[in-house]
């Protein structure tokens, strides 16, 4: 039986602000570059020149519009550009963002939402913008803003509260932000996670009544919204977007199988010919991972507890194996079930010298990072999103982004992969917001399979060999 994911009770109120000095300790990301960055790869919070907290910037655009809270509105033609370059590989939502702009199928749509912010996440709000929606919108990962993304937006108008390396307290005051403005209040919910759900029905639950519907996209999430729907306390209908055929068969798969590497070289520069991995859980996520562990040369175990994945596993080559069989020997522990405490502090304490731990899963809390937290182990910061953990014997680990998701921290996801996911996204808010009464009601759906057809099949239609494919089916 899988373990339920509970709701974490937050320790810290959003209102609680701590001093300048102490916001700082509580950041989880104080990059030690000495120079900016506006690339992509490597958009690490730029505290060098700039040490002071957004929330205590005042901003405008170019248009004088503040609302909105990012690090440095000055970055905005940086950004601009990679949008445009993400454009590029991003067919499906752009035939849709030209198809659907005159029709306006989300005119009077007022969604809020909690995501990655990113160059693809930015094509999908100016996409919902173009089809008539009003967006307002935080991030879901302290380390997955790309700043200059972020200002880009913000300089087109968008309300966008996020920067990278915001600490705890920051990341719900951001999400708060969103929700709470006077004059305006949403009718639709986007989110990554489940976060931004949970800050409503936790601090806004009279909000529900407007709300037309969730789309989620993440297990995490959806997990949560199942807890809800099972305990009869979901007030609206939700779109289960992580299990639509789409986004199970390529963003978690595809997307994954090429991210983990870029994610692991540009944090340690490993080499993954002969190193052990041991990689927890064999979904979609897990399979994209041992596909690209293996083909590298690397020697790959599997823990799953789920039956069917696990045969898949063992059908697919792989050497099923408990964790605690082993943790000792392995050079490279790899998290991506979306589940609570998958590797404990009694993993951790067994771990060879050297080990490098990552996350693949969505939520921050399969590795069990709070109990490294200790007098008795040493922090020692390497590089930007990268610490050794250090016990009294000498011995280290490698954490990468504080057990926070791996590539979309450290690295890039391709973009091609999220037009596809971004794309079923705007689908899934369309359908919802246009449904009559009593097509849906107070549970979680999966998006309709015809729907997902129509985003592979618009896809497909962007390349040669895809072409080919299409006239002979």
């Amino acid at each position: 039986m899988k373990k339920q994911i509970q709701f974490a009770d937050q320790k810290q109120e959003f209102n609680k602000r701590p001093t300048k000095i102490g916001r700082r300790s509580l950041s989880r990301s104080i990059s030690q570059s000495s120079t900016d960055s506006y690339s992509s790869a490597a958009s690490y919070t730029d505290s060098s020149d700039d040490e002071t907290s957004p929330r205590d910037k005042q901003q405008k655009n170019s248009k004088g519009n503040g609302d909105f809270c990012i690090k440095n509105i000055k970055q905005a033609d940086f950004g601009r550009r990679e949008i445009e370059i993400a454009e590029q590989e991003m067919p499906a939502l752009m035939a849709l963002r030209k198809r659907a702009q005159g029709e306006k199928p989300l005119a009077g749509a007022k969604v809020v939402g909690c995501t990655h912010i990113t160059a693809q996440t930015a094509v999908l709000m100016e996409t919902l913008s173009a089809l008539g929606a009003q967006c307002r919108w935080a991030a879901c990962n302290i380390y997955s803003t790309q700043n200059e993304v972020a200002a880009a937006l913000a300089e087109g108008g968008f309300s966008v509260f996020a920067w990278k390396g915001e600490s705890e307290d920051d990341f719900w005051w951001c999400i708060d932000r969103c929700v709470n403005l006077e004059g305006w209040q949403p009718n639709m919910i986007l989110d990554d996670g489940g976060d931004l759900t949970h800050w409503i029905y936790k601090k806004y639950p009279n909000m529900f009544k407007k709300i037309k519907g969730i789309v989620e996209e993440s297990v995490t999430g959806v997990h949560r919204l199942y807890q809800l729907s099972k305990a009869g306390k979901l007030c609206v209908p939700a779109m289960n977007v992580n299990d639509s055929v789409t986004k199970q068969k390529f963003d978690n798969l595809y997307c994954c199988r090429e991210s983990i590497l870029d994610g692991l070289k540009r944090t340690t520069d490993v080499m993954f010919g002969g190193k052990q991995v041991v990689v927890c859980g064999y979904g979609e996520v897990g399979k994209g991972c041992c596909a690209a562990l293996k083909a590298m040369g690397s020697i790959v175990y599997v823990t799953e507890i789920d039956p069917i994945c696990a045969l898949q596993a063992c059908m697919d080559g792989f050497r099923l194996v408990k964790l605690n069989e082993v943790i000792r020997q392995v050079d490279i522990v790899i998290t991506c079930t979306g589940n609570k405490n998958v590797v404990v502090r009694e993993n951790l304490d067994r771990m060879k010298n050297g080990c490098i731990v990552c996350n693949m899963g969505h939520s921050n809390t399969e590795i069990d990072v709070a109990s490294l937290r200790t007098p008795e182990l040493t922090w020692e910061r390497v590089r930007s999103q990268v610490d050794h953990v250090i016990w009294p014997d000498g011995k280290r680990i490698v954490l990468l982004a504080e057990g926070r998701l791996l590539n979309l921290s450290c690295s890039t996801v391709p973009t091609f992969v999220l037009s596809i996911t971004a794309t079923t996204q705007a689908l899934a808010l369309i359908e919802l917001y246009n449904a009559p009464e009593g097509r849906y009601k107070q549970d979680v759906y999966l998006l309709p399979k015809k729907m997902g057809k129509r985003d592979t099949h618009i896809h497909m239609s962007t390349g040669n060999v895809m072409k080919t494919v299409i006239s002979n089916s």
